[in-house]
Protein backbone atom coordinates (compact mmCIF):
# COMPACT_ATOMS: atom_id res chain seq x y z
CA UNK A 1 0.00 0.00 0.00
CA UNK A 2 1.09 3.08 0.10
CA UNK A 3 1.53 6.04 -1.89
CA UNK A 4 3.29 9.34 -3.10
CA UNK A 5 4.99 10.64 0.35
CA UNK A 6 4.73 14.10 0.97
CA UNK A 7 7.76 16.35 0.04
CA UNK A 8 9.60 18.44 2.66
CA UNK A 9 9.62 21.89 2.57
CA UNK A 10 12.94 22.57 1.54
CA UNK A 11 11.55 20.22 -1.47
CA UNK A 12 8.67 21.97 -1.95
CA UNK A 13 10.47 25.35 -2.13
CA UNK A 14 13.01 24.03 -5.11
CA UNK A 15 9.81 22.45 -7.06
CA UNK A 16 8.35 26.00 -7.05
CA UNK A 17 11.67 27.72 -7.85
CA UNK A 18 12.47 25.59 -10.36
CA UNK A 19 9.19 25.65 -12.22
CA UNK A 20 9.17 29.50 -11.62
CA UNK A 21 12.96 29.40 -13.71
CA UNK A 22 10.93 27.48 -16.04
CA UNK A 23 8.30 29.52 -16.86
CA UNK A 24 10.81 32.55 -17.27
CA UNK A 25 13.12 31.06 -20.06
CA UNK A 26 9.72 29.79 -21.45
CA UNK A 27 8.99 33.90 -21.93
CA UNK A 28 11.89 34.65 -23.11
CA UNK A 29 12.20 32.53 -25.98
CA UNK A 30 9.01 33.45 -26.71
CA UNK A 31 9.50 36.96 -27.02
CA UNK A 32 13.38 36.45 -28.56
CA UNK A 33 13.59 36.62 -32.78
CA UNK A 34 14.75 34.10 -34.75
CA UNK A 35 16.87 35.36 -37.91
CA UNK A 36 15.38 35.83 -41.37
CA UNK A 37 13.36 32.91 -42.58
CA UNK A 38 15.43 30.53 -43.98
CA UNK A 39 15.03 29.66 -47.93
CA UNK A 40 12.64 26.48 -48.92
CA UNK A 41 14.56 25.25 -51.55
CA UNK A 42 11.59 23.48 -54.33
CA UNK A 43 12.66 19.71 -54.79
CA UNK A 44 12.86 18.60 -58.39
CA UNK A 45 11.62 15.16 -59.32
CA UNK A 46 12.62 15.24 -62.70
CA UNK A 47 16.03 13.15 -63.40
CA UNK A 48 18.44 14.39 -65.57
CA UNK A 49 18.83 12.87 -69.02
CA UNK A 50 21.27 9.84 -69.01
CA UNK A 51 22.15 10.33 -72.77
CA UNK A 52 23.54 13.49 -72.07
CA UNK A 53 27.26 13.31 -72.33
CA UNK A 54 27.80 16.90 -70.15
CA UNK A 55 25.83 15.56 -67.07
CA UNK A 56 27.83 11.61 -67.66
CA UNK A 57 31.15 13.63 -67.59
CA UNK A 58 30.22 15.79 -64.32
CA UNK A 59 28.94 12.79 -62.70
CA UNK A 60 32.57 10.79 -63.29
CA UNK A 61 34.26 13.32 -61.93
CA UNK A 62 32.72 12.80 -58.74
CA UNK A 63 35.06 10.39 -56.81
CA UNK A 64 32.03 8.37 -54.73
CA UNK A 65 28.53 8.35 -56.34
CA UNK A 66 26.01 7.70 -53.92
CA UNK A 67 21.96 8.59 -53.92
CA UNK A 68 22.46 11.84 -51.41
CA UNK A 69 25.44 12.91 -52.91
CA UNK A 70 23.12 13.23 -56.65
CA UNK A 71 19.89 14.29 -55.02
CA UNK A 72 22.05 17.24 -53.62
CA UNK A 73 24.28 17.80 -56.50
CA UNK A 74 21.34 18.13 -58.87
CA UNK A 75 18.46 19.61 -56.69
CA UNK A 76 16.42 16.43 -56.72
CA UNK A 77 14.62 14.08 -54.70
CA UNK A 78 16.44 10.62 -53.32
CA UNK A 79 14.40 8.52 -55.37
CA UNK A 80 14.97 9.71 -58.46
CA UNK A 81 18.66 9.56 -57.81
CA UNK A 82 18.37 6.03 -57.11
CA UNK A 83 16.82 5.69 -60.64
CA UNK A 84 19.10 7.84 -62.36
CA UNK A 85 22.20 5.97 -60.76
CA UNK A 86 20.35 2.72 -61.91
CA UNK A 87 20.00 4.28 -65.48
CA UNK A 88 23.78 4.91 -65.76
CA UNK A 89 25.21 1.34 -64.12
CA UNK A 90 22.39 -0.39 -66.93
CA UNK A 91 24.15 2.03 -69.63
CA UNK A 92 28.03 1.04 -68.03
CA UNK A 93 28.97 4.61 -66.95
CA UNK A 94 29.30 3.49 -63.64
CA UNK A 95 29.97 0.84 -61.58
CA UNK A 96 28.21 -0.17 -58.68
CA UNK A 97 30.99 -0.76 -55.75
CA UNK A 98 29.03 -1.86 -52.39
CA UNK A 99 25.41 -1.87 -51.54
CA UNK A 100 22.97 -3.22 -49.22
CA UNK A 101 18.88 -2.92 -49.34
CA UNK A 102 18.79 0.81 -48.48
CA UNK A 103 21.67 1.95 -50.26
CA UNK A 104 23.74 1.55 -53.05
CA UNK A 105 27.69 2.92 -53.69
CA UNK A 106 29.22 3.79 -57.36
CA UNK A 107 31.86 4.74 -58.45
CA UNK A 108 32.90 5.74 -62.18
CA UNK A 109 33.53 3.31 -64.58
CA UNK A 110 37.32 2.61 -65.73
Amino acid sequence: MGGKKKLGIKQMEKQQEDKAADDKSKESKKTEKKGPPQKKTVIGVMVPDVKDQKIVAEVKKMGVLTPYAVSTRYGIRISAAKDFLEQLEANGAIQLVSGSHSIKIYKAAA
